[in-house]
This record gives C-alpha cells, structure tokens and sequence, in this order.
C-alpha cells in the first residue's frame, strides 16, 4: 500500500481519550500517536479539564473530536457551539432529537464562527437497542429512529451523522455523499462488545458507507495500542 492510501487510512481512525485526568489521556495519547488521525474528547475528561484536553489533542498534531452530545435550549446550544469553535475543534457532537430549532441554531452558530468545525448530529447511541427506545416511548425500531433523526439534521444543514454501522447503508441509500458519517461501536474480529449493541468490524463499517470510525476499548485495553491502532489502519486500507 502507498504512504498516500496508508495516511488515508489513518486520518479515518478516531481515538477516544477515555480517561480520568490530562496526565491519563496524555499518556494514552502518547501510545497512540502517529497511528490515529483523530482524538476524541469526551465527557469525563473535558468535566474535569476543560480547554486543556482539547489543547492536547491539538499539540498531538491531530484533528479534535470534543464529544459532548449537546442537547439544550436553541440558544444555550448555539453559545456552546460558538466556544468550541474559539478551541479550535475539528467536530463537535450535537443530539439530533433536540430537534429542528436546535440543529438549526447550532449550524448557524458553527457558520457564523466560520472556523472550520462540522457538527455531528447523534442519531441513537450504539449502547440503544429496541427495547430501549420503547422504553423511552419511541417505538419504532432503530433504524427508523435513525433514519428520521438523520433527516431532521440534514434539512437544519448539519453536515455529518453519528450513527451505528448498522445504519450505515440506509443512511448511503438515502443521502449519497452529502453527509459525513461516523461510526462508534467498532469492535475487531474476536473483540468483546462490552456495552455496545450496535456494533461491526472496521472493514465492514468502511465498506458500508462509514467515514470515521470510532475505537476506543480494543485499542486503549490492548497490551500494545499502537500496534492494536496499526492494525485496524491496515483493515480499514485494505477496503477504502
């Protein structure tokens, strides 16, 4: 494979700085750095370091995934997008069930801030199965869900999707190229799924549709990360 098709590959891996403090994450970036093109910060570790775990992933030469699933009043949203744009993220999470006005408020804002950052509109967590969404009064399965959620963030001009792998040829069928989709709940052949219930193998996420992917435990839990996220560049060149 060409160094071009191989930096391809790993400008599409996303790692989750899953960790409890900035030393942690820094450490765990550290094992990693050179085989993923994307660091994901999310709620635990941004809750208690704010700005600085974003500067992290920066400094790393990374793109900077701040993961915090926004879902609030229009205008709240809109103020916490405009500040993430001033950290300098590359993608930022937003739920998709806040609704129109919300999405609409947010791309706004991200337009108005013109830095760059794409939001990622959260369709339904690969953690949600069927029964949970009953639960929660939603009763169509979670492919509708998704696919309904998808158009709501496609018609307020959000540009990318997160969503699980099983969604992913629908969401192709559906919308073409228009958005980008990213995928968690990617788990290599013979990996536990932990609390995922939504998941698929890196190849099969990519082959699918996906333009991200997100891999947190099979690589972070691994005896040698760096390897563990060699490995999953290679899946992911070996189809793309």
């Amino acid at each position: 494979m060409s160094a071009n098709s191989a930096e391809s590959a790993r400008s599409r891996l996303v790692f989750p700085l899953d960790y409890a403090s900035l030393a942690e994450a820094r450490e765990g970036a550290a094992r990693v750095n050179g085989a993923v093109g994307v660091l994901k910060v999310g709620l635990e570790l941004f809750v208690r370091e704010g700005p600085a775990a974003v500067q992290l992933a920066a400094e790393l030469g990374c793109k900077v995934f701040l993961d915090l699933k926004l879902l609030d009043i229009p205008e709240t949203v809109s103020r916490a997008v405009a500040s993430a744009c001033r950290l300098g993220v590359d993608y930022l999470t937003i739920h998709a069930s806040g609704g129109p006005r919300v999405l609409e408020a947010a791309q706004t804002s991200a337009e108005r801030e013109n830095t760059g950052l794409r939001l990622l509109a959260v369709t339904v967590l690969t953690s949600s199965d069927h029964e949970d969404l009953a639960a929660a009064g939603v009763t169509d399965p979670p492919a509708a869900q998704v696919l309904r959620l998808a158009r709501l963030a496609k018609n307020a001009g959000v540009p990318g999707l997160v969503c699980s792998a099983l969604e992913l040829a629908q969401l192709r069928a559906e919308f073409g190229k228009d958005l980008l989709l990213v995928t968690p709940g990617i788990r290599p052949g013979g990996a536990a799924s932990g609390d995922q219930k939504r998941t698929a193998t890196p190849a099969a996420a990519i082959q699918a549709g996906a333009d991200l992917l997100v891999v947190g435990r099979p690589i972070r839990d691994s005896a040698d990360p760096y390897a563990a996220a060699q490995a999953i560049v290679r899946e992911i060149e070996s189809v793309q």
